[in-house]
């Protein structure tokens, strides 16, 4: 291990691991509610940065800009129509199946994702393209790095974060912390958990469960595009935004997939070990960063298998 580089690590990695949360939360919420795991979520991304970028100034694959809004503008457009997705996932292609086994509905999602993929594919093409940013400035903000000796060349005397990352982070934690609020103290999350936990309870006690239902895939599609958005910022936009949710998984796992909260720490977790493990000083490890959260996700799995902050569930037969 590198320890000269350990702070600016941590720091970055843990600036990564916001959006990670952010991913990591929907697809929870998508689970609490219906016990359905989103195998989409990731393409909801994709779909929600692409149609941002669009509205923002973009232009679809055979060149055309119809649009030009401002950003604030056109990521508030970007959030209306993952609504709209939302709802119609869930009325169109997931109502149908109710009382169908699981697994033919993940296939559903998985179906969806390939169809999601298609649609940007055809309609802005596979080149990766820049987005726009409202932060202007690219100076990062530097500071003292307390693990680097007198004799240390100048680059590693400091640990520096950038602005954009730095944003991107401050607004993933915000909306994360935020939507947890909202599911633990408002009417309608309240509605949500009591769904989540008996569907036919719910009913009987004047619940509408499918407008439940509807809800929440309407609100795991606005979280989908905002953390499209916090992606793109950093790295643009592309159809390989859509692999983040392989990572955000090990997250959610670690976590607990019932725990809301569990995700923010595993979504933070996962994006840890990973800048950790690009650290050591060792060329084999250093190159493994992209399975150390599943490594570290069967670690913890082994010793607590419903994760960190997941509820232990005990069913007699």
């Amino acid at each position: 291990m590198n320890w000269i580089l350990v702070p600016q690590q941590v720091i970055t990695g843990l600036l990564n691991g916001g959006t990670l949360a952010l991913i990591a939360l929907g697809i929870v919420l998508i689970f609490k509610s219906s016990e359905v795991f989103n195998f989409a979520h990731g393409h909801m991304v994709m779909v929600g940065a692409y149609v941002t970028w669009w509205f923002a100034g973009g232009t679809s694959q055979d060149g055309e800009m119809p649009v030009d809004l401002p950003f604030a503008l056109a990521v508030i457009v970007g959030i209306v129509i993952a609504i709209l997705v939302g709802l119609l996932i869930e009325r169109i292609a997931l109502r149908p199946m109710s009382g169908q086994p699981l697994l033919a509905i993940m296939l559903m999602t998985l179906g969806l994702a390939q169809l999601f993929e298609g649609l940007v594919t055809v309609l802005f093409g596979t080149q990766p393209k820049g987005f726009p940013s409202p932060i202007t400035s690219n100076e990062p903000i530097t500071f003292a790095n307390p693990f680097a000796p007198e004799d240390a060349m100048l680059m590693f005397k400091t640990i520096r974060i950038d602005p954009t990352r730095l944003a991107t982070f401050i607004v993933a934690i915000v909306v994360a912390v935020g939507f947890i609020f909202f599911f633990n103290y408002t009417n309608i999350g309240l509605s949500m958990r009591a769904t989540s936990e008996n569907h036919e309870l719910a009913r009987s006690v004047g619940i509408k469960v499918p407008r439940v239902f509807g809800l929440s895939w309407a609100i795991a599609g606005i979280v989908a595009t905002l953390g499209g958005i916090l992606l793109a910022m950093l790295s643009g936009v592309s159809v390989n935004l859509a692999t983040v949710a392989l990572v955000a998984f090990p997250a959610i796992l670690l976590g607990g997939l019932e725990s809301l909260g569990g995700a923010i720490v595993g979504g933070l977790a996962v994006g840890l070990v990973q800048a950790l493990v690009q650290a050591s000083s060792v060329g084999a490890i250093r190159n493994s960063s992209d399975i150390a959260p599943y490594v570290l996700l069967l670690i913890v799995l082994v010793i607590r298998p419903e994760g960190l902050f997941g509820q232990k569930r005990i069913e007699r037969i």
